[in-house]
């Protein structure tokens, strides 16, 4: 990465991060993967009980390897051959994990997660329930504002999805949100995070690079 753009980019990062400690959230700039990970340790126990929402992001940083490893119990939504009532009892035991780990569609630089979900599940975790939330981040999620958030989820996040999901929705033609009320619809709850009652519950780990969608 360019030296210059690199410099603008952990400006934009450092100053989302002051923004989320005005909200009682946490903000850490991770220089790459293996520091990704060492914050991650640094925030969580040895046997800990972790969970995560659907996230190209966890998959591409390698954070879903290391919650596979022998330091946490793992519920893990990614194992093979899950069925739907598999999947609806996963998701319900996060809702007591130590720790939920996601990435979200997008993040403003005052401090605000904006998120779009399908079944609800990811969104539900991170506003209520698991002792912590770990939120890791690519340069390329930080927003002006909310109305950026909305469009970058439009115009990004849901096509992109529909297209990796392969659903019967006009989004995977258009490349584009186009409002739909498809049964296959991928964009069903809007969540804003403005601010945490309980301080420093939500942790959001930046990387100066792109990742997910």
């Amino acid at each position: 990465m360019d030296k210059y753009v690199n410099w603008v980019n952990e400006t934009k990062i450092q100053n989302t991060i002051k923004s989320l400690e005005s909200n009682n959230m946490k903000g850490y700039l991770a220089n790459d993967k293996d520091e990704l990970i060492k914050i991650i340790d640094s925030l969580t126990n040895e046997g800990d009980t972790v969970s995560c929402g659907g996230s190209m992001t966890l998959i591409e940083t390698g954070v879903i390897d290391h919650l596979r490893s022998q330091r946490f119990n793992f519920i893990d939504r990614y194992e093979e051959n899950l069925t739907k009532e598999d999947l609806k009892e996963l998701y319900r035991k996060t809702f007591s994990a130590d720790a939920f780990f996601t990435s979200t569609n997008a993040i403003t630089e005052n401090g605000e997660l904006y998120n779009v979900d399908g079944n609800g599940n990811r969104v539900a975790a991170m506003l209520y329930g698991p002792d912590k939330v770990i939120v890791v981040v690519g340069v390329n999620k930080i927003v002006k504002n909310i109305n950026e958030a909305v469009e970058r989820n439009k115009s990004m996040c849901a096509p992109a999805n529909a297209k990796r999901l392969n659903t019967n929705t006009p989004c995977k033609i258009k490349g584009y949100c186009m409002d739909c009320s498809s049964s296959d619809r991928i964009c069903c709850e809007y969540t804003i995070i403005k601010r945490q009652r309980t301080a420093n519950r939500i942790h959001v780990i930046f990387l100066n690079e792109n990742f997910g969608y």
